[in-house]
Parts: C-alpha cells; structure tokens; sequence
C-alpha cells in the first residue's frame, strides 16, 4: 500500500477500515465541525449509512475544537493533497474556509456544503436546516408562552458560524418584527463551549435577574444555559436548539420549555448521497434546506419525534 493510501486508511472510522486498499471505491472525505457533541456523531452515523449503500469508501476527520477554523483548514488541504473524490464539509467559519472550497473546485474535487454555509457559490450542493426558519421557531414559541411580553436574552455561540448566525437571526428579527412587547436585553457567546457556555448563561442571568426567557441558539450553548438555570429561584422559560439525553432529560422534567431540532442523521446521509451523486454524473439538489422540528414536552414522545431525535448510532459507529 502507497503511502497516500495509508494515509486515507489512518484517517478512516474504523468500522469501514476493511475498505482500505480497494483503490476502485471512490474516497470521500466527510469534514464536520467537531466531533464531542452528540450532533456530529448523528451526522457521522448518516454519513456511513449512505457510504455503505453507495460502496464508497468513507474518510471522518474534524479539527479538535469547533472553534479551530485553522486545523479545518489544514484537513481539508490535506484532503486535496491525498486527492479525493470528493469532500463533504461543515464550514467552522463562512469566510475563512473560502480559499479551500474554491481551490478544490479549481482542481475538480466537488464540495458538499452541510449543516452551516460559505462565502462562495464553488460548490456543488449544500444540506443544511433552514436554520433561519429555526430561530423563527424559537421566537414564536417564546412570544406565545410569555404572552407577547418580556424580556429575553440569548446565549449565542460564536461569531462566523453561519449556521448559528442564522437562527439567532432569525430570533431576534421575529421577536422585533412580531412581539414588540419583547425586549431583547442581552446576547453573549459561549463559542460553541460547554463550560464557556455555562459561564456566559449565569452572567446574563446575574446581569439581568428581571429576565423572562433565554434562547440558545446550539447543543452547547442550551446545555450550559440549562445548567446555569438549575438551583436557581423562579422560573426563566428556556427555549434551547438540537438535543442530547441530557437535553431531552431536562425538557422532560421542564427546566426546558423546548427544543428546535434538526435531523443530523438524514444531513450527514443527504451530504454524502449528493456527493455520490455528483461523482456519478447527476446533478444534485443545490440547495437542501431541511425544516426544523420544535420539541416539546407534549410531543416528545411521538414515535416520528422520537425516531428523528434517537438514531441508531451504535449500528453504524460501533
């Protein structure tokens, strides 16, 4: 075996390690933003399911945090370098992953976009929520519970992520637009961080004991804003995005109001299926928006929630 192939082999999930040395598969790289939360191994568990069907061999590499747009740069570069067939990538960054999107299209490797966009139209297809539509969700389910009044904050995540950008977006111009007896008191990042997250969610609440309701805009920024709520006096509605057992533990018990979900399983399945595609001759959907789904205590346990919320991550991760 080359070393380029090696290389490739190293990169790989193991449970798809026998497909080394097939060198008639095509290689495609899949790029998320990090790999702690529980998002990114949902997407990584679709990712496989569609290599499996498709035959293809599956490369899974992420920089160490989900702030480090520069160790997402230097994969994807790397990616280019091995050439292979095609990449999948969640940018960390909409401007700064611009140079590697257009510089794999100049040397005919195509680019999946997923889960947040890029600076560029170099790329053949992108899946992703329609994340706007998402912070519009968490808006209205605020704007209803409080009555159309009160005052909210918003634990954000970083700035640059357009997915995250986005539906805080999306919340802050729906309550403008549609509660004006909503006053939007605060907004501070967590920078995509649990502990960061936690600590800028008891700021906010410190800051502004008045408050009346949080919006979290991600999995981390809703996990530290659940934990800053816990122990304290009173009640601040908490309206969180994406989900974890911890997270769906804590709606369960209320000290969540809801949660907007996404689908990370059928993203990381959609992605490498329009790469797939694209390889093949087709022409993939440019833009996939996929429609967010507001969790609540009530419809929790529907078996269509239940199912989009608990993939069977042990059957294509283990």
């Amino acid at each position: 075996m080359g070393l380029k192939a090696l290389a490739a082999c190293l990169l790989a999930v193991l449970p798809l390690a026998s497909g080394c040395g097939k060198q008639d598969k095509k290689r495609i790289a899949v790029i998320p933003k990090g790999r702690a939360h529980l998002f990114w191994q949902s997407v990584h568990a679709g990712a496989v399911a569609a290599s499996r069907e498709a035959g293809v061999f599956f490369i899974w590499n992420a920089a160490a945090t989900e702030t480090d747009y520069t160790g997402q740069l230097q994969i994807v570069d790397a990616m280019i370098n091995q050439r292979v067939d095609a990449i999948a990538l969640a940018p960390i960054d909409k401007t700064a992953m611009v140079s590697v999107v257009e510089r794999a299209a100049r040397e005919k490797i195509p680019v999946v976009i997923f889960d947040s966009g890029v600076d560029t139209e170099n790329f053949v297809a992108q899946v992703a929520t329609d994340n706007y539509r998402g912070g519009q969700t968490g808006a209205e389910r605020i704007g209803k519970i409080l009555n159309g009044k009160g005052k909210v904050a918003i634990v954000a995540v970083m700035p640059g992520a357009a997915s995250t950008m986005l539906r805080e977006q999306g919340f802050e111009e729906t309550i403008h637009k549609s509660y004006p007896g909503i006053e939007i008191l605060d907004k501070r990042y967590g920078m995509a961080d649990f502990a960061k997250s936690l600590a800028v969610a008891e700021n906010i609440l410190t800051a502004h004991p008045d408050l009346d309701a949080i919006f979290a805009s991600n999995e981390s920024s809703t996990v530290g804003a659940a934990q800053a709520l816990k122990g304290r006096k009173g009640h601040v509605l908490l309206a969180g995005f994406d989900s974890s057992p911890t997270l769906l533990e804590d709606l369960q018990s209320g000290l969540i109001d809801s949660l907007v979900v996404q689908d990370p399983f059928n993203m990381g399945y959609e992605s490498v299926k329009a790469a797939v595609s694209k390889l093949q001759g087709g022409v993939p959907v440019k833009i996939n928006n996929m429609p967010p789904l507001l969790v609540t205590k009530d419809n929790l346990n529907d078996p269509a929630v239940q199912k989009q919320l608990k993939p069977d991550l042990n059957k294509y991760l283990k």
